[in-house]
């Protein structure tokens, strides 16, 4: 026999393949489709999940099927070399170094160091005593709670070291800085100030009044902001601590970002405290009654929340705005940062929790020497960051449920426990997910 005759009979004899699988068809079950070269049942209806993506999903591989274009076998557990080699090739990229060197963060024995006026205070803090000395801090934040010290301050500038950095590519250090200053500080008058109008002290002074959210307290009833703590699933992802009578913690809104929900919390904890989410969420009040007051605002202006970008790269240029984002009236001005951290936005009326940020944003503005006449400050019109942003990063690490993609994390866009701009997190995902320790 010739062996081109000898290939027809073998291949005849192997059981053909089903119609390739569709999207868009909607499978019944017991229905078999054939998918990178083998045929899988629907254990279920299904419709639009690919075969083999999720192994808890709705399609097996098929035992009479085309077994024969896939090794069943699942790959070896990697070692933590490999591991770690495998999330340097995902993050090795412009995006990921331009986050991370805009997220670094000082340890928190050298911020403890800082004090005004101290010769060894880093770059960053000493441009911020220079543009704001101690008396003009005291004069903007004239009705404040004793606790938001300017040293204090200082501290939470230098825990984030690209807050009022330097820039080496020509873009102006010191504009950008008085630029961020002045956006910090109006988003402080209308999250913690007074809002009195009979006071003589201007409203756009009386901020940073609250260090705790208004009528909350740790004991007694209301302002919980821990009803998620109840759901297994999502507390297992930002586990919320508990009182000793068993009662959850509260995370009602601290500090001069008014920090709230144990989602929020979380990520705040791992930033500060080397990966270690639960320091903030066992203790939220550390987030009141320590220089994490105002660090919690440093905090929430570096760091983007897909889809949303970071109040630093909206207003140093780093975020470039897609069609998507002008579309939605989205740019690089003090407006975008309205709809980042409250989204009091659209409508076309320009509500007055976001007409107070902008008063107070002019009087701040022109205090510090930032001209913002060609700055857009309205958001009246603008829409929602959406999954069309330039801004939808995919910066958390989540268990691959791809097929032959045992042992690995994949980066995603939506929360999870794993920040994959922290360091050890792809370990911890692997090691969590998996069952396994890399070693």
């Amino acid at each position: 026999m010739k062996l081109s005759a000898f290939i027809v009979l073998l291949l005849s004899s192997l059981p053909a393949l089903a119609a390739p699988w569709q999207a868009g068809i909607a499978y019944q079950k017991g229905q078999v489709a054939q998918w990178q070269g083998r045929d899988w049942q629907a254990k279920w209806p299904s419709r639009g999940e690919t075969p083999g993506a999720n192994p808890k999903g709705s399609w097996t591989a098929h035992v009479d099927g085309a077994l024969r274009a896939l090794d069943d076998a699942a790959p070896p557990i990697p070692t933590l070399q490999q591991a770690l080699q495998h999330e340097a090739e995902l993050t090795n990229n412009d995006f990921f170094r331009k986050v991370k060197a805009s997220i670094r963060t000082l340890p928190n024995d050298q911020v403890e160091q800082v004090a005004p006026g101290r010769a060894a205070n880093p770059l960053n803090v000493r441009r911020v005593e220079r543009l704001l000395p101690a008396a003009k801090w005291d004069y903007y934040f004239a009705r404040r709670d004793a606790s938001y010290t300017y040293a204090r301050f200082l501290q939470a500038v230098a825990k984030f070291p690209a807050v009022c950095d330097d820039y080496n590519d020509g873009r102006d250090a010191d504009a950008i800085c008085r630029h961020s200053l002045a956006t910090m500080f109006a988003h402080f008058g209308q999250e913690t100030g007074n809002h009195d109008a009979s006071d003589t002290i201007p409203q756009w002074r009386q901020g940073l009044a609250y260090l705790r959210e208004m009528g909350c307290a740790e004991t007694g009833p209301g302002c919980g902001y821990n009803t998620e703590c109840d759901d297994p699933v999502f507390n297992k992802v930002w586990t919320c601590g508990k009182n000793a009578d068993g009662s959850w913690k509260k995370y009602f809104g601290r500090g001069a970002k008014q920090l709230s929900y144990n989602y929020n919390y979380g990520p705040f904890s791992q930033a500060m405290n080397n990966g270690d989410q639960s320091v903030l969420l066992k203790n939220p009040d550390l987030v009141a009654s320590t220089w994490l007051n105002l660090a919690s605002a440093t905090f929430f202006f570096v760091y983007p929340q897909p889809p949303k970008p970071s109040m630093l790269h909206v207003l140093d240029g780093t975020w470039i705005p897609n069609a998507a984002d002008k579309a939605a009236g989205a740019g690089n001005n003090f407006a975008t940062t309205i709809m980042i951290i409250n989204a009091e936005c659209g409508g076309g009326t320009e509500r007055q929790a976001a007409q107070n940020r902008i008063d107070y944003y002019k009087q701040f503005a022109h205090d510090l020497g930032w001209d913002y006449g060609n700055e857009q400050l309205s958001c009246a019109n603008m829409q929602r960051f959406t999954s069309a942003s330039s801004a939808s990063y995919n910066i958390y690490w989540e268990k691959d449920w791809q097929w032959q993609h045992d042992y690995q994390c994949q980066l995603v866009s939506y929360q999870t426990p794993y920040s994959a701009l922290q360091a050890g997190n792809y370990q911890r995902c692997v090691e969590d997910n998996w069952g396994v320790k890399l070693k």
